[in-house]
């Protein structure tokens, strides 16, 4: 079996889409500038999408602020729809904590369940967009 190499190419997509959450949803803590965004393909992974943080060693050393990628897994993402890609976005900006600091949220806390947050601001987000 051939192994496919993975791919990375920008999703300007996924940067307006997360850009209309962001307007529209209230989560100033989110510095839309220091979000990135990537479509990969060739990835065995089977998540639709995933986020990756800047630890603060690496912020230190490259002495950058805090930064987030957004992956888009492409055979998966795009396939769904567009209620459903923003429902998967919501879902990854929720992994950044309040205080933007390159660190991630876990998907459940004391005192919240990240599925349960993202399908709240979803319906929020749909409310508003009409």
């Amino acid at each position: 079996m051939k192994s496919q190499n993975l791919e990375w190419e920008d999703a300007k997509d996924v940067k307006q889409k997360i850009t209309e959450l962001l307007t529209t949803l209230d989560m100033p803590h989110i510095k839309i500038e220091n979000i990135h965004c990537f479509r990969t393909t060739g990835s065995k992974s089977r998540a639709y999408a995933r986020i990756w943080s800047m630890p603060k060693i690496f912020q230190r050393a490259l002495n950058l602020e805090p930064n987030y990628v957004i992956e888009v897994l492409s055979k998966y993402y795009d396939r769904l729809s567009e209620d459903a890609k923003s429902k998967v976005l919501i879902h990854e900006l929720l992994h950044i904590p309040q205080n933007f600091s390159g660190a991630l949220v876990p998907h459940k806390t004391r005192s919240r369940h990240l599925g349960k947050t993202a399908n709240i601001l979803f319906d929020l987000f749909m409310s508003r967009k009409k």
